[in-house]
């Protein structure tokens, strides 16, 4: 028997586009989906038009970002935690006011869809206080409710985390990378890492150049003398990407890479290794750079399928040797490597741009397993290298604790290791700070945040 519906009720008219934005963040809160692959995933399958996919994707990413305040405002206009709420009604609240807030939406437009949508997804009762917290959203500008929600004295860790939207931790935890003499510097880190990044591609040595991405409609890279930036659609379907000539990388990996292969290596320079090869975007890189040198670079990956999915990424491209599996802190590899490139699993918080919902996923209790996994891997790195030989230390995060702590902490314990100033092997790029080792900022050179540290093996 077909159920009627309650006299008075409508059905709820929701449009595609919103619709796929809240379900692609259900995912990201229910299942630890990483955002751009659920977008993805679920713009193909509902075959999304452009214009939709645009505001879907603007939706998603911008209601990640912006978590840390909309959830302030909610909980002001709910007079409840965020934590209290149902979390379909609560994703419902972010997106409804994230339009509201941050985005050009009419305001009878967003709280009516929002309605509509939470009726779909949760039934009719949370409707009304889907309706009331959204008119309540409604009746201030943004910096009227950042005025209202930000708390602790101006320039705090507690301000600027409402403000900009960061955990509290990571706020703290940046400042102390910045150190002293740049802590002014975190209001603009804080706002760059808010600021969606552009596509940039990778040309591959031997297979593509810059010249052949621009004439393909792409534009020149800023820093590195591989980076181009892609034009707007589909990356996938971009004539050198589809065919493997070129591969989506952040300039910063680029540059470190580049880093690695600039180091002066006496004697044997023949066998290259990427220790942590996954997703293979630096393997390909490196490949590339050391193939007219007659080096040969393999990989490790811990996962078999991941290897797959390296090699056939990286196939192509000259130099590649292939795709080891197995554990880099036992890597199969014999000892006597002239290069390592150690790119080491990490919090991820230099990448918080372009994956806006790792900043609510990790905690500061992620750290400490990570700081181990890393000096055990960077413990292995110099062991593989011959006498002579360099290795690259890697990281995608700004983290004391991953970065400086962790080199410091392997280097002091060996007498055969010497860290050298990574800072002209970077040539022509500016604010490299006093050395030895180099950061990369968004705010500052619009790449990732990274790190780069170079150790020669006495």
């Amino acid at each position: 028997m077909t159920q009627q519906r309650p006299r008075g009720t409508r059905r709820p008219t929701v449009d595609v586009a919103r619709r796929a934005a809240y379900d692609v963040l259900h995912e990201v809160g229910s299942s630890d989906a990483y955002a751009n692959l659920a977008l993805s995933a679920i713009q193909r399958s509902q075959e999304l038009s452009i214009r939709d996919a645009g505001f879907c994707t603007e939706v998603v990413n911008g209601t990640l970002r912006y978590r840390g305040l909309l959830d302030a405002v909610i909980t002001e206009c709910s007079g409840r935690p965020t934590d209290k709420l149902d979390p379909r009604v609560l994703d419902v609240l972010r997106m409804g006011t994230y339009q509201l807030l941050l985005m050009d939406t009419d305001a009878y437009a967003a709280v009516d869809t929002s309605v509509n949508l939470v009726r779909s997804v949760a039934g009719e009762a949370p409707a009304g206080l889907v309706n009331a917290v959204l008119r309540k959203v409604g009746t201030k500008t943004r910096e009227q409710w950042l005025q209202k929600v930000s708390t602790g004295p101006s320039g705090s860790d507690a301000q600027l985390a409402v403000q900009l939207s960061h955990p509290e931790w990571i706020v703290s935890a940046l400042r102390d990378s910045l150190g002293p003499n740049q802590a002014d510097q975190l209001p603009a880190l804080l706002a760059a890492n808010n600021d969606p990044p552009s596509v940039t591609l990778a040309a591959r040595p031997g297979l593509s150049t810059v010249d052949d991405l621009v004439a393909a409609g792409a534009s020149p890279g800023r820093w590195s003398p591989f980076a181009a930036i892609a034009p707007k659609g589909p990356v996938g379907s971009f004539p050198p990407v589809r065919d493997r000539r070129a591969g989506v990388q952040d300039e910063g990996s680029q540059l470190v890479t580049a880093a690695l292969a600039n180091a002066t290596v006496e004697g044997s320079d023949r066998t290259w290794v990427d220790l942590c090869a996954g997703p293979g975007g630096k393997l390909a890189l490196l490949s590339a750079l050391g193939s007219p040198r007659g080096a040969l670079t393999v990989g490790v990956e811990l996962h078999p399928h991941r290897a797959a999915l390296i090699v056939n990424s990286v196939a192509r491209v000259p130099g590649f040797a292939g795709v080891v599996v197995g554990d880099s802190r036992q890597a199969p590899i014999r000892p006597g490597v002239d290069r390592v490139l150690l790119d080491v699993p990490c919090t991820g918080l230099g990448v918080v741009r372009r994956r806006p919902e790792l900043r609510w996923r990790r905690t500061p209790s992620d750290v400490p397993a990570l700081k181990k996994l890393q000096t055990q891997l960077l413990t292995a790195a110099l062991d593989l290298v011959r006498p002579g030989g360099v290795v690259a230390y890697v990281t995608c995060s700004p983290h004391i604790a991953e970065t400086e702590i962790v080199v410091s902490s392997v280097t002091r314990r060996r007498e055969d290791v010497v860290v050298e100033d990574s800072r002209p092997l970077f040539p022509g790029v500016p604010d490299l700070g006093q050395g030895p080792n180099v950061r990369l900022w968004p705010h500052l050179h619009g790449t990732d945040g990274m790190f780069f540290s170079l150790m020669r093996r006495g």
